[in-house]
């Protein structure tokens, strides 16, 4: 699990195609310090496993599905990328719930810039929308945003100046495909009030305070 806290912009030196998908190849140092074989690393919000490492990069196994659902596929070399480690069971939670699982992507739709923030406004999959709230919680690219505006088709982010310098924010412009992570509460709460064989679960879930 993660929070949604970028540790470090680390940048793609390689990308290798294998039968599997694609290896890639990170160049970092932050996310390095006390890292192990298996370690669950968020590449650009994507939970992927630490398959080989250095003093200076670690490489992960990017699958085929993967690729195709995220944007891992379309990376180049050289490519900036926000990096978390999963968090540890003694950490303080910053952000919000991460998984690292993510329901697709997204693409930037206006940037404009304001003295001491940057608003984004990113379009959005018609069937991620329902799991949008304003004020609620998206992870966009593994960072943990607040929902300032939802319109019928697209978010608005406010990002402040410490978010775009310690993320890849600062790099991106309209027309990029971003990933997306809706908050896993929204999708626990619809697979309760889908389900055949929950008695009455709206009356139940009042009574739990939803």
């Amino acid at each position: 699990m993660f929070t949604g806290l970028v540790e470090e912009v680390g940048t793609l030196q390689k990308s290798i195609s294998n039968r599997d998908g694609k290896e890639l190849q990170i160049a970092a140092q932050k996310v390095l310090a006390d890292v192990s074989l298996g370690d669950s690393i968020a590449i650009d919000g994507v939970c992927l496993s630490v398959t080989n490492f250095s003093r200076s990069h670690f490489s992960v196994q990017a699958v085929h599905e993967t690729l195709r659902k995220t944007t891992l596929g379309h990376l180049q070399t050289g490519s900036r990328i926000n990096l978390e480690r999963a968090m540890q069971a003694n950490g303080r939670f910053g952000g919000h719930i991460v998984q690292g699982h993510i329901d697709g992507t997204g693409t930037i739709a206006a940037i404009n810039n304001f003295q001491n923030s940057v608003e984004i406004e990113i379009t959005l999959p018609d069937h991620l929308m329902k799991y949008i709230v304003p004020k609620g919680s998206v992870a966009v690219s593994g960072i943990s945003l607040t929902v300032a505006e939802k319109y019928p088709h697209s978010i608005l982010i406010a990002v402040i100046p410490i978010t775009l310098k310690d993320t890849n924010l600062a790099t991106q412009k309209i027309g990029n495909a971003v990933n997306i992570e809706t908050d896993i509460f929204a999708k626990y709460i619809e697979n309760f009030l889908e389900h055949k064989n929950t008695p009455d679960i709206v009356s139940k879930m009042k009574n739990w305070g939803y």
